[in-house]
């Protein structure tokens, strides 16, 4: 977790974590992958939720992605002014395929909007709220 620190970005409790011995890695078009050192091998799902994930969006303002004289990618943080083969853009994964509930999901007026969007890539959608005086758009 050092490099993600490095990179920026904090170490979190979340069910994402990885167990020890293994790393998340992206490919050049945004796929993520989990490398297991201990056993040598990498694989699409993570280790623990068994969920498939993509990188979502462009880099963060103030990075660029380079290659190096091998081909490896890295990226440089102009505005802190370091460089890091770990993505920044990591921390903000998405599901390939969210599971969507078998059964209709139901909301009410204490359901908080992060609740109904969890999970959920709304990239180039346009996206309407009804019910301006009530609910969770209130």
């Amino acid at each position: 977790m050092a490099a993600l620190r490095y990179a920026g970005l904090d170490d979190t409790d979340s069910e994402d974590e990885l167990p020890l011995g293994w790393e998340q890695r992206t490919t050049k078009d945004g796929w993520v992958y989990y490398a297991n050192h201990t056993e040598e091998k990498t694989q699409w799902e993570h280790p623990k939720t068994g969920k498939r994930k993509r990188i979502a969006g462009d880099l963060p303002y103030g990075w660029e992605q380079e290659t190096d004289e091998n081909g490896q990618v890295y990226f440089v943080d102009h505005i802190n002014k370091r460089t890091t083969y770990l993505d920044p853009r990591l921390a903000f994964t998405v599901d390939d395929n969210p599971t969507k509930p078998t059964n209709r999901q139901r909301y009410d007026g204490s359901t908080t909007a992060m609740e109904i969007l969890q999970g959920r890539d709304f990239t180039g959608r346009v996206v309407v709220v009804t019910g301006a005086n009530s609910g969770i758009a209130f």
